[in-house]
């Protein structure tokens, strides 16, 4: 655009120069440095310094504040001619909201120093600006409040259909439960009934901090809910629950194999599902699926939802899943690392960004499960990276009388040398083994520690084994992540063992990960969180008082909603909506700094062709990319110019540059490796940006309207070919300019014998952000 075309465009589009005359329009335009930014780039983020006002010459953009779970709240539209980044240049102070493009976008950046001297002079353009400041804090104020306020109950069980959500957790010896009323979020109520002796159950009820405990005769399955609604009773009638009342039932479910991605709404085909899991789990699932079939026996005609406990991990990726077995047990057989305490995992997360303030999607968290049953669990920017435990919850950890993770060769000489059976060794390995096999004591921390403090040696030596592998399975995971943002304590023992978190801290100081002595050795019962970090330490570490069951009833209510929205959009399409899939080959986004050291300086992209998306095209440039271990040549530059120069590649690419990238979407960069990149005038190496693109779908407005979903959403996606192929995982992302498609990379693409032009189908909406 030349600048007479600048000059015309500001003197009759851009109401804040409406009162300049032409010669000072062109003085202060001249003195702009004209910019272009991809759909979906950052042109200003929050925490900025307002070093510009920008006024938006081509496509269109959004004023847009982020909550703690990643919810992006949007205060303006701007479209040809507005201005940005007024509060900041007018007021001094950083940014407070996000600018995001919303296509591409041509931008005017006038400096600060043309806007002091030749905007603040002109008392209309005051005016102007003056007015367009208090309308926008009027309502970023709004949204803000809002913002926080959702923030502040992310995991609000507050839902249209008004009636109690129950939430079953029916375990072997334990029954725990959650009654949750959809309009009254103050009166939750807990509940543990302990069935271990075969001559009396013990049930806890609990509404804040009234508990009242009973104690009564065995009582068989059937009456689950009879019993329920008697002991909740105890507490008052407010707190005591009628079945007609009832709106919906979660159950936890502990094994979702490689079925179940996200929580599923109960048919017979889910149940037959969990049935045949069993293999993997069975001293869970079988029980698991009796107190389904009661309920709903009981509750025929409201939903009911399975909640997997190892939904949360299935963005694993198949490097971290993977067991060294011939690949074929995998492939046949499910023979892999599932891991579980999905529900605590997921809690830990979300309110872990609920406590710092900050999206998820831009935290790494170590997340400590430690109770009956122990894991640890890496969370990359809310997906669930790496785990401790594996095909079974016996994997891992030492836990309190579990084994944890042994040599397979134990087993295999425990068979041969001591002629044990099966059941033998189930029962050595999950009952008789980790604290108490070790200490010969008890399976409890606090009978070990009180052991240990009186010099017995064998407790000594478990409290410290135990210890020493949370500590070595923290630092692993930080190494995975490539760094950590929280470390946080939840279950039994994490909540209760200041000793426990003491230890599993300690030697981690050249992390960040410091450790407040006083505040963690004087932490009483957690109701909610505590911090016990030390003020200046880069990691925050919390100890969580973690809600499983109130998880497993939001889940629930989400699901619901999920399988209502797949229905209406079946339901209004006479056929499926089908997605085109392409496949998205290795290629690179330069910055502008980036093209003119590679390719000269002053060098502008040449555009060669279009590409799917609107505005995004093929150059004529391209780059050789120079890793630690080997080189890739003639990789294709896209256009338009970052903000950041990014690279992505894919599986086999990665091994040939000798590098790791994570999985992420596009932009998110945060703790990603870098690269060497050379062009035909220099090279130039980046110190992050290389990554694994997610899978993903472009959509518009329109699209997503049929299709039931909105930006951020996951998906699980049908594709269609010489066998039927479902991928998870999939990301939504929605935006005016957007085409239909969906992008998978080279390597999957392969793999599963996908070509460009084959359809694919929405399955299942897993979550919703």
């Amino acid at each position: 655009m030349s600048d007479i075309d600048l000059k015309r465009f500001f003197l009759e589009q851009v109401r804040l120069f409406e009162h300049f005359p032409a010669d000072k329009v062109e003085e202060i335009v001249a003195s702009g440095r004209l910019a272009t930014y991809e759909g979906n780039e950052a042109i200003l983020e929050t925490g900025d310094e307002g070093q510009y006002l920008g006024v938006l010459i081509t496509g269109h953009a959004e004023i847009s504040i982020t909550d703690n779970t990643g919810t992006r709240t949007v205060l303006t539209q701007l479209g040809p001619g507005d201005v940005f980044g007024v509060m900041s240049t007018l007021t001094g102070d950083r940014v407070t909201a996000d600018v995001i493009a919303g296509n591409r976008c041509y931008v005017l950046l006038i400096p600060l120093e043309t806007f002091n001297t030749h905007i603040l002079t002109n008392p209309k353009a005051i005016g102007y600006l003056s007015r367009m400041l208090l309308e926008r804090m009027r309502s970023m104020s709004l949204d803000i409040v809002s913002a926080k306020s959702s923030a502040a109950s992310v995991l609000s069980l507050h839902a249209d259909r008004p009636g109690k959500v129950i939430a079953l957790n029916v375990g072997l010896s334990q029954i725990h439960f959650g009654i949750y009323d959809t309009r009254d979020l103050g009166s939750d109520v807990h509940g543990i009934i302990d069935n271990a002796d075969e001559y009396v159950s013990r049930i806890s009820v609990m509404v804040g901090p009234q508990v009242k405990t009973i104690t009564r005769d065995p009582f068989p399955l059937s009456e689950l809910l009879q019993v329920m609604q008697d002991s909740t009773r105890q507490l008052g009638d407010a707190f005591a629950f009628e079945l007609d009342e009832v709106c919906a039932v979660g159950h936890r479910v502990v094994h979702g194999g490689n079925r179940f991605a996200a929580a599923a709404v109960i048919t017979p085909a889910v149940i037959a599902d969990i049935e045949a899991l069993s293999v993997f789990a069975p001293l869970h699932n079988p029980v698991n699926v009796a107190g389904i079939r009661e309920a709903l026996k009981r509750l025929p005609d409201v939903p009911h939802v399975a909640v997997f406990d190892t939904a949360f991990h299935q963005t694993l990726p198949p490097y971290a899943y993977l067991y060294g077995l011939p690949y074929d047990l995998y492939k046949q057989d499910g023979i892999r690392r599932y891991g579980f305490h999905g529900t605590s995992h997921r809690y830990v997360s979300l309110k872990s960004a609920e406590v710092l303030k900050r999206p998820l999607g831009e935290l790494e968290i170590v997340s400590c499960h430690l109770g009956i049953g122990a894991s640890l669990c890496a969370i990359d920017h809310g997906r669930s990276v790496d785990t401790s435990m594996g095909m079974t919850p016996t994997d891992g950890l030492i836990m309190p009388s579990r084994s944890g993770s042994i040599d397979p060769a134990v087993i295999v000489h425990l068979i041969e040398h001591q002629q044990m059976s099966p059941e033998a060794l189930s029962n050595l390995i999950n009952t008789e083994s980790g604290l108490k096999g070790i200490s010969g004591i008890s399976s409890n921390i606090h009978d070990i520690e009180t052991a240990a403090g009186n010099g017995h040696h064998r407790a000594l030596l478990a409290h410290k084994a135990f210890c020493y592998q949370v500590r070595k399975n923290i630092g692993a995971y930080v190494a995975a992540m490539g760094g950590i943002d929280v470390l946080a304590f939840t279950g039994d023992i994490g909540e209760t063992s200041a000793a426990v978190r003491s230890l599993a801290c300690q030697g981690l100081g050249y992390m960040g990960i410091k450790l407040d002595e006083e505040k963690n050795r004087n932490l009483g019962k957690v109701d909610d969180f505590a911090i016990v970090s030390t003020d200046d330490s880069p990691v925050t570490i919390l100890v969580i008082n973690n809600d499983d069951e109130r998880l497993v009833a939001w889940e629930t209510l989400r699901a619901i909603e999920r399988d209502e929205l797949i229905r209406e959009a079946k339901a209004e399409e006479k056929a499926p909506m089908p997605i085109p899939i392409e496949i998205s080959a290795h290629h690179v986004h330069l910055s502008q700094a980036d093209v003119e050291k590679l390719f000269g300086p002053g060098h502008q992209l040449t555009p060669e062709h279009e590409l799917s998306q609107p505005g995004q095209f093929a150059c004529a440039e391209k780059v050789h990319l120079v890793g630690p271990k080997g080189r890739i040549a003639n990789v294709r530059v896209l256009g338009p110019t970052r903000k950041e120069t990014q690279v992505e590649i894919a599986m086999t690419e990665q091994f040939k540059v000798g590098l790791q990238p994570p999985i992420r979407e596009s932009g998110d960069l945060a703790n990603t490796p870098g690269i060497t990149l050379e062009g035909p005038a220099g090279s130039t190496t980046i110190e992050r940006g290389v990554i694994c693109a997610q899978r993903h779908i472009h959509m518009t407005p329109e699209d997503a309207r049929r299709l039931r979903v909105r930006d951020k959403y996951v998906v699980r996606v049908r594709v269609e070919g010489e066998r039927e192929l479902i991928f998870g995982d999939v990301i939504v992302r929605v935006s005016p300019s957007y085409r239909l498609a969906m992008h998978i990379d080279t390597d999957e693409g392969n793999a599963a014998n996908i070509r460009t032009g084959m359809l694919g189908y929405i399955e299942e909406i897993q979550s919703r952000h």
